[in-house]
This record gives C-alpha cells, sequence and structure tokens, in this order.
C-alpha cells in the first residue's frame, strides 16, 4: 500500500503532468463543453490553496467546502491536505430553507474556520453566512487565487490517524454526524476498490454524484485520482434533466467505470428513447456500480435489456454496498460476474429467515465482503447469529472511520460495539442483512422497520410493489410508514405521474389494493404527492423519518390525501373540526 494519498497524488504530478486529472463536461445549447485540469494544474492549485489556508489557519482546523461540481472543488480538497487543514465538503446553501439549515448546522458543528467556495457562488455564500449567524467566519473564492505556490515548497507529511477530511451522513434516519475519516481509513478503502475491481491508471471513469457525498467524493474523485487517471464529471441538475448525457460520456469516452444509485439506472432505462441509444456504445463500460438504496431485481434486468443493443453487457452491472462509517466500499459483486438475485420467502423473511423459495420475493446480493470481519448480529441480544439468518451488519477493518466528530457518545456506541460473545471493536452498521454461501444480502435498516400486526415488513419492499404495479408509479419514489393514532396506523405516500384531479381517487384505490393485497392487511391511508417531492438524501435513500414527521407536522405538499378516522382526528384536527 502506497505511505499516503498526497504523496501518491503529488507523484502523478512530476510523473505525468500532462495527464487530464479531470474534465467537468457542462450542457449548452449548442452541445457539450469539456474543461480538462491536468495533474501539473491540479497540483499547482492546490498548492496555491494550501499556502492561502495558512494565513487564515493551523493545522487541524476545519474548513468547509461549498461547490458545484467542478475542478475548483478537487482543488480546495487536495488544498487542504497540503495545509493539513480538516476539509468539510457540504452542499452549497441553496434551495429549501431545510436544505441551508444542514449546512449551517455543519458548519456550527464543526467550528469551521474558514468557508471555500468558487467565484461563481461567492455572493450567494457570503449571504448566506451573514443571514445564519456567521458572519465572523471569512469566505474566500479560491479559484481566483493568483498561482504563488513553489513547486520546492515542503508539505509536512500527515500521521496514519490525521484527519483526511470530515464526510457528514445523509441522515436518511437521523441527524447527519460527522465522520471522521483517516488518512489511514482512505487509503485501506482506495486500495480494497483498486485491487478488487482491477482498476489502474489507464481506467477512465465518469460521475455525475454530487462531490460531496461519499460515493461521489472517494469512489468517483479520490480513487482515479489515487490511480492516477482520468475522471469525467457533469453535475447532478444536468443528469437529473438529460440523462442521456450521462451514457453520452460513457460512450464518447470508452468509460469503464461508473456508479449511481438505484434510482438512476431505472431513470435512465425509462427515459431514453430508441434514437438516444441507437448512437450509444456501452460495450467498453465493465464495471456499472449500483448501491446507496436498495439494488432492484427488476432495475437491474431493464437497464440490461434495455441497453444491450448499445453494447451494454449484464456481467458489468456491480451491486454493492458500503456507507460513511467505513470510508465507503463495503462489498461488491465480482467484477465480471452477473448479480446474484435469490427468490426467497417472504413470509420467512419477516421472522428475519432467509429462506430461499421459488416464485418468492427477489433479493440482490450486494457481493462478497473483503478486506473487513463482518458479523451478523441480534441487535437486541448482540448474539451473533449464523448463515441464514438476518441481524444486524458489523463490521471490523482498516477502513472503518475513527468515529464521529464531537459526539463521544456516538462514537462508544457505534464505533466500539462488543458481541455477546466477547469480541470487541466493531462497527455496528445499522443496516439488516444477511449471510448466504458468502453473499451479502441487505434487508432494511433497523429504525424503519415497520411492525405491523405483530409482523416485520420492510417498508422498501411495499414501495416496489407498487412502482410495479401501474405505469402511473414506475420510476418513482413512494414512502412508507407508520404513525400512532392511538394504534400504529401504515401510512403510505407515493408520487404520481401528472394525471387528472379525476383520476386521482381511482390510483389511490389501485395503491391500496397492491398494499393491500402484498401486505394481506386492510391499508386506510394513502396519500399521493407530485413526482420529486419524496424527501431523499444526496446518495437516493429515501428519508422515511422526515417524511413522517412531514406528514405528522401536515406540511406535505400533496395532490390526493384520503386519511381514516382515526389518523385525520389525530393529525388533521383543524380539518377534521372544519
Amino acid at each position: 500500500m502506497p505511505a499516503d494519498f498526497i504523496d501518491t497524488v503529488m507523484g502523478h504530478a512530476r510523473t505525468v503532468p500532462d495527464r487530464a486529472a479531470l474534465v467537468h463536461v457542462r450542457y449548452r445549447a449548442t452541445g457539450l463543453v469539456e474543461e480538462a485540469m491536468t495533474y501539473a494544474e491540479l497540483d499547482a492549485a492546490a498548492r496555491t490553496v494550501a499556502i492561502r489556508l495558512g494565513e487564515h489557519c493551523a493545522r487541524g482546523d476545519r474548513a468547509l467546502l461549498l461547490y458545484p461540481t467542478g475542478s475548483a472543488f478537487a482543488a480546495a480538497l487536495l488544498g487542504c491536505m497540503y495545509a493539513g487543514v480538516v476539509p468539510v465538503p457540504s452542499p452549497l446553501p441553496e434551495g429549501t430553507r431545510g436544505r441551508q439549515s444542514r449546512t449551517t448546522s455543519i458548519a456550527f458543528d464543526t467550528a469551521a474556520t474558514i468557508v471555500l467556495t468558487d467565484a461563481a457562488n461567492l455572493a450567494d455564500v457570503t449571504g448566506w453566512r451573514d443571514r445564519d449567524g456567521l458572519d465572523a467566519l471569512p469566505v474566500l473564492a479560491s479559484d481566483t487565487l493568483t498561482a504563488e505556490a513553489s513547486e520546492h515548497a515542503s508539505w509536512q507529511r500527515p500521521e496514519g490517524e490525521t484527519l483526511a477530511f470530515l464526510q457528514y451522513t445523509s441522515g436518511s434516519t437521523s441527524d447527519p454526524k460527522g465522520v471522521m475519516v483517516s488518512q489511514d481509513a482512505l487509503l485501506a478503502n482506495l486500495t480494497l476498490m483498486r485491487d478488487g475491481m482491477a482498476l489502474d491508471s489507464s481506467t477512465r471513469m465518469c460521475s455525475w454524484l454530487p462531490m460531496y457525498h461519499d460515493m461521489g467524493l472517494i469512489g468517483l474523485l479520490l480513487e482515479p485520482m489515487f490511480l492516477g487517471t482520468t475522471v469525467y464529471v457533469m453535475s447532478p441538475m444536468d443528469f437529473l434533466k438529460r440523462p442521456q448525457l450521462w451514457l453520452q460520456i460513457i460512450s464518447t469516452h470508452g468509460i469503464e467505470v461508473s456508479s449511481a444509485p438505484n434510482f438512476a439506472y431505472e431513470l435512465a432505462a425509462r427515459r431514453l428513447t430508441d434514437a438516444h441509444i441507437s448512437g450509444l456504445d456501452l460495450s467498453r463500460w465493465r464495471i456499472a456500480c449500483n448501491g446507496a438504496e436498495p439494488v432492484s431485481a427488476a432495475t437491474l434486468e431493464r437497464f440490461a435489456a434495455r441497453f444491450a443493443p448499445a453494447g451494454f453487457k449484464q456481467e458489468a452491472l456491480l451491486p454493492c454496498y458500503g456507507m460513511a462509517e467505513t470510508t465507503l466500499f463495503v462489498a461488491g459483486t465480482p467484477v465480471g460476474h452477473a448479480p446474484v438475485v435469490t427468490s426467497v420467502d417472504p413470509a420467512a423473511l419477516e421472522k428475519h429467515v432467509f429462506e430461499p423459495a421459488a416464485g418468492g420475493l427477489r433479493l440482490v446480493s450486494s457481493g462478497r465482503v473483503e478486506g473487513f470481519d463482518i458479523r451478523i448480529v441480534d441487535p437486541k441480544s448482540l448474539r451473533t447469529l449464523s448463515d441464514g439468518h438476518v441481524g444486524e451488519i458489523w463490521l471490523r477493518g482498516e477502513s472503518v472511520a475513527r468515529g464521529y466528530w464531537n459526539n463521544p457518545e456516538a462514537t462508544q456506541e457505534i464505533f466500539r460495539a462488543r458481541t455477546a460473545e466477547g469480541a470487541e471493536g466493531f462497527l455496528r452498521t445499522g443496516d439488516l442483512g444477511v449471510l448466504d454461501e458468502g453473499e451479502l444480502y441487505i434487508t432494511g435498516r433497523i429504525k424503519e422497520m415497520i411492525i405491523l400486526n405483530g409482523r416485520n415488513v420492510y417498508p422498501h419492499d411495499v414501495e416496489r410493489e407498487i412502482t410495479a404495479g401501474h405505469d402511473a408509479f414506475a420510476g418513482l419514489a413512494g414512502c412508507v410508514f407508520t404513525v400512532p393514532a392511538p394504534q400504529e396506523e401504515l401510512i403510505v405516500v407515493q408520487e404520481v405521474r401528472a394525471a387528472r384531479d379525476e383520476d386521482l381517487a381511482t390510483l389511490a384505490a389501485l395503491v391500496r389494493d397492491l398494499v393491500g393485497e402484498y401486505l394481506q392487511t386492510r391499508v386506510a391511508n394513502i396519500v399521493l404527492i407530485r413526482p420529486g417531492k419524496v424527501r431523499k438524501t444526496t446518495s437516493g435513500k429515501v428519508q422515511r423519518t422526515l417524511m413522517r414527521r412531514l406528514f405528522m407536522d401536515d406540511e406535505l405538499e400533496f395532490r390526493l390525501q384520503d386519511l381514516d378516522a382515526p389518523v385525520r382526528a389525530r393529525y388533521r384536527a383543524e380539518v377534521s373540526a372544519a
């Protein structure tokens, strides 16, 4: 394993200075525009940032990084590492007040010393700072700095336990926490991905994922920088508006590796027309990672079939599993192998038993775990379970982060877990899963498990039944949860495509029938909302805890809301009174 990440990247600037490190692809009405930054240019820009940071920060201080996709972010991140300042990648404070407050809370939680952004966003970021009580915090547009760094400037090599960066969790089930990723953990995980996926300096990569999110940051920015290869990046908004651009870049530049959550593969399979596909060559795309949310067997099949005419191979699909607390990568389908899909008895799964059964619920394996000691543990008794039994996934290994920033209690509980048998030092992932013949299957999140009439129900399984049940829901998001009223009542929130108001009652009845048949129980509470209104994390995970709170606080923007009397009386008192 190389000595450290920084020395590796500096080495690329010396040995392959003219190789493109990052190519930013922007959509314009006249076509795609590409802006490249070489390794020499990246190194020079990072050194300039590092020298300027020395005027404001001491080693170990935190710098908040607020950037759109692009080379300025990469240079600022690397510049922080050069200077011994801890970078904190965060979303730009734009959009809803809730999104802005997330960035504000990160700034306060880290006690940031400086904010780095680019010239295009300087005014907006400064305005946010002043509005949210951070007016003493300097804001610097790093892409306007003059090149004043010396090639001979010396940089102190970081110790292995030095923080590489703080990665704030997406907060799908709780408030975001700052994961302390050390230089050692970063290097271990980058090496694990390199070796497991047979990556090298010739492996071209592509990303539209946010650069502040762990999959986009580590898997598709730091990994190519570690390898000394080129990554092509585009903005998330360009992808969402025109998903064909993602595959167009992959085709044009012979991309071998690109990753995305399940919804992105579903979106591309449904939105791209035959005309879009006819001009694509996806034959060189050998690793299409699918992670960050439950992977759907139907989506894998649909994507592989839709793009087979463009040369895409089913074996390129690589379902995987990881999280910020493990730096990123934990498990993945072996390269060159088709995804493993197993049909299991849903009744047995409700009892936390993995029992293969023809015609049952299809679960996609997240692959095999390498580089970690993994245990499946009963979350209540903390006993280690045998293969074939569902429990909480516990992990131990070099890629595990140091803990949560400024949160010793949560660090002790989550990162220092001990099994009932006395095995220590495990990370409690909060994810439910099972091992079967060496394959890891993710079945859900502990905090999101629904207990309905004494049964254990995985919400994403119910949500999947709805989206598969009618074209009005296909490819859209749903969210299932329970609320006390006073008994636990099931609430189904589902995005629906544009329909006449008079059709909504029919669609609500269809949702009720689909869920009722799947769960074999009466379903009384249906909420239909517009596409894009189900709240998600940056990685595409449905924020069920947030959606539940929004429903209880009557803050959902709905097109139709059909609730039974107990729920209306508890949560819609004013409406009921009227």
